[in-house]
């Protein structure tokens, strides 16, 4: 299926429609918090992966959102895989793993082609944020700000869940009822 992009008024939108649960999603790969390749189908094995989409490193219901995976993972021998993508250089993304501890993938998406494919809507960058890591102050800054959507893909490759209405506070809690169901 083709994609048309569409600029208007700084928002940037698939005009085909998103991913919907029962699609096959497209392999993908981008570069992690460390500058190493993450591939979609390299992590298509047993477990669902939880592919969430955050607006911006750093900020206040993404540190929310992402804090409430790494307390999951770390309880040991989650039900799934998570990964987080973002608009985010991958510097950025290192310094949001510093400063919360993540434990899992944070993906950069600096063109917006991974929201993009899955249909999440995606706009310019907003202007840049300081934050203080280890004691020094850092500049983060971003192409794209994509929406706060979550999927869950099952082994098979195809979309088992989909939010495109996710509240931060809340993602885990939902991801967890929908696979433990």
């Amino acid at each position: 299926m083709k994609r048309l992009i569409i600029l208007c008024a700084g928002l940037l939108a698939a005009s085909a429609s998103a991913l919907e649960v029962g699609d096959q999603v497209a392999p993908f790969s981008a570069k992690d918090q460390d500058g190493g390749e993450w591939k979609l189908e390299e992590r298509l094995r047993g477990k669902p992966i939880v592919v969430y989409f955050y607006p911006a490193a750093m900020t206040g219901g993404c540190t929310k959102q992402a804090c409430s995976y790494r307390d999951y993972v770390m309880k040991g021998d989650p039900k799934f895989t998570v990964v987080a993508v973002s608009g985010d250089s991958v510097q950025n993304l290192k310094w949001f793993q510093t400063a919360e501890q993540l434990n899992f993938p944070l993906l950069s998406d600096p063109d917006g082609s991974i929201a993009k494919a899955f249909g999440v809507p995606v706009r310019e960058g907003e202007k840049a944020i300081t934050r203080t890591v280890d004691g020094k102050e850092v500049e983060l800054k971003r192409a794209v700000t994509s929406a706060r959507w979550t999927f869950i893909i099952g082994p098979d490759g195809k979309i088992a869940y989909k939010s495109d209405q996710v509240k931060p506070t809340a993602d885990l809690e939902n991801v967890l009822a929908f696979l433990l169901k």
